[in-house]
C-alpha cells in the first residue's frame, strides 16, 4: 500500500465507514510521461503522452462529478458542496474549476462556481474577469444573489467572484448571513460549488460544510500530514460536517509502468 493511499486512509479515522468518495486526482498539468491511478482493489500506473495528460485529468474529474454530484440524492432541491484542502497551496481551487467545468459540460442545469477564499481568492483569474461585485458585497445586501455572478466560459456556468472588501468580510462566513446567502444560491442554481480557505489555518471552511450539503477534503500528495488530516477530519466530524470525498492531488508515480505492475 503506497503512502499517498494510507493517507487517505488516514483521513477518514473518526468518520463512520471513512470517506464515500476517496480517490486519486491530479488536475494540473504533470511533468512526467507516467500518471498513477488507483482502483478500490488494485493499483497500476498508465503510461501517457504529454497530450493525453489533459484528457486523463479530465476523466479524472468526471469521476469526482459523477460520484459527489450525478450519482447523488437531490431530493433537496439542490447540491452545494464546499471543497476545501487541509493546507494551502494543494490545488484545491483548481480541482474547484474544473470540476464546476466538467459538470456545466455534464448537465442542462445551471452550475454557480463560488470563491468564498478571502484569503486567497484566485477564481476569477481563471476566468479572465474582474473581481469586484461579488460575495462579500451580496453578504451586506439585500439584492437578489444572482446579480451578483457572472456568467463564463457556457451558458449555463456561473462564477461569484470573492468580491471587494475581503478584508473586512472574511468573518461573515461563518454569520447566519452567509447561510441565508446560500440557501439563496441553493433556490437560484441547481449545483453550486464552493472554494473554500485551508481549513488547518481556518475556520471557515468548517462553517461553510456546515451551511452546504457536505465537503470534498483536498491533500496533497507527499506534503499533507498525516496527523493534520486525521485532527481535521475529527473536527468535521464533531462539527456534523459531512466528508463527501478525500481527493489526493498533485499525484505521480515514477516507477516505471512494467515494474509497479508486478508490486
Amino acid at each position: 500500500m503506497s503512502r499517498n493511499f494510507e493517507l487517505l486512509e488516514q483521513a477518514g479515522l473518526g468518520l463512520p465507514g471513512g470517506f464515500p468518495g476517496k480517490m486519486e486526482v491530479s488536475v494540473r498539468a504533470i511533468p512526467k510521461t507516467e500518471l498513477h491511478v488507483k482502483g478500490e482493489d488494485r493499483a497500476f500506473v498508465a503510461s501517457l503522452q504529454p497530450a493525453d495528460l489533459d484528457r486523463a485529468a479530465r476523466e479524472e474529474t468526471l469521476r469526482l462529478v459523477q460520484t459527489i454530484f450525478l450519482l447523488k440524492d437531490r431530493t433537496n432541491g439542490g447540491s452545494v458542496v464546499v471543497f476545501a484542502a487541509v493546507d494551502s497551496g494543494s490545488g484545491c481551487s483548481s480541482i474547484c474549476v474544473q470540476a464546476a467545468q466538467v459538470l456545466a459540460q455534464s448537465v442542462s442545469g445551471s452550475v454557480c462556481l463560488v470563491d468564498a477564499n478571502f484569503r486567497e481568492p484566485s477564481l476569477p483569474s481563471a476566468f479572465g474577469v474582474p473581481n469586484h461585485h461579488g460575495l462579500a458585497d451580496a453578504l451586506r445586501t439585500s439584492e437578489p444573489i444572482r446579480e451578483f455572478a457572472k456568467r463564463v466560459q457556457r451558458e449555463n456556468l456561473w462564477l461569484l467572484s470573492c468580491g471587494s472588501q475581503v478584508d473586512q468580510s472574511a468573518g461573515l462566513l461563518q454569520s447566519d448571513r452567509m447561510k441565508k446567502r446560500i440557501a439563496d444560491l441553493r433556490k437560484e442554481f441547481d449545483y453550486v460549488l464552493i472554494d473554500a480557505p485551508p481549513l488547518n489555518s481556518y475556520s471557515e471552511g468548517v462553517a461553510l460544510g456546515q451551511f452546504a450539503d457536505g465537503l470534498v477534503l483536498v491533500l496533497e500528495a507527499n506534503s499533507t500530514r498525516r496527523d493534520a488530516t486525521a485532527r481535521i477530519a475529527e473536527r468535521l466530524h464533531a462539527m456534523q460536517v459531512q466528508v463527501l470525498g478525500a481527493v489526493l492531488n498533485k499525484r505521480t508515480f515514477p516507477i516505471p509502468a512494467s515494474l509497479y505492475r508486478r508490486l
